[in-house]
């Protein structure tokens, strides 16, 4: 019995330090995992930053030959980003994914037809092979446009804006490669200022209103009863 009081006092303790907010539809707090799962999120925006920036780099100064190995730590930092970032709309955050895994299929089959060391050549001289890869960008997209609606940062606005403008401009042949690349830097510059800044922000900015998901949650459980 002493066990249970002492249990039942800790969780009392552990209850009265998460923070409580006033939601749309009632209050809610932001928990222990809530907080975890935020910094994961915000680890994982980083990682696709920094793997976005050096492949880049490592493509215009040492030749593209082996820059695309940046691809794969880039794109599994997109993908759990997009797993553990926080959107109200259900569909639209199961769309990103599912344009995520897209994309990670159309590089697999890139790097499996023309071989992993010519697959950023060929979408070079090859511009029909942007849409094969084009999912994952515009799965990058539209976490910039979340981070943007959410937040109104004019690097996130940047980032939604460059990515589909080069990818889609040197796929029609309207914009230079030159331009292209200076576009996709920008871009790639702008998603590792969006992940660094993101870690001087309250957890609960990330989460955003709980109460909102959980009645999402038993309006979907009861539409299927």
């Amino acid at each position: 019995m002493t066990y249970n009081k002492q249990s039942l006092k800790k969780g009392n303790i552990a209850l009265q330090e998460e923070p409580e907010f006033e939601g749309v539809y009632g209050h809610y707090r932001i928990t222990k995992a809530d907080q975890i799962e935020v910094q994961k999120y915000r680890i994982a925006v980083l990682t696709c930053g920094i793997s976005f920036c050096i492949g880049l780099g490592q493509w215009i100064f040492l030749g593209p030959t082996w820059a695309w190995v940046w691809l794969i730590p880039m794109a599994i930092g997109l993908g759990l980003a997009l797993k553990w970032i926080h959107i109200y709309l259900r569909p639209l955050h199961k769309a990103l994914q599912i344009l995520w895994l897209l994309g990670c299929l159309g590089i697999a089959f890139l790097a499996l037809t023309q071989g992993p060391e010519k697959m950023l050549t060929s979408l070079v001289n090859h511009r029909i092979w942007i849409l094969a890869i084009g999912p994952l960008f515009a799965s990058m997209t539209g976490l910039g446009f979340k981070e943007f609606f959410c937040f109104r940062r004019p690097e996130a606005v940047g980032l939604t804006l460059l990515v589909p403008i080069s990818l889609l401009g040197h796929l029609s042949g309207i914009i230079s490669t030159t331009s292209v690349m200076i576009l996709l830097i920008s871009a790639a510059f702008l998603l590792l200022i969006l992940a660094i800044r993101k870690f001087g922000m309250d957890a609960a900015s990330d989460i955003g209103d709980k109460s909102v998901f959980t009645y999402l949650e038993n309006k979907e459980i009861a539409g299927t009863l």
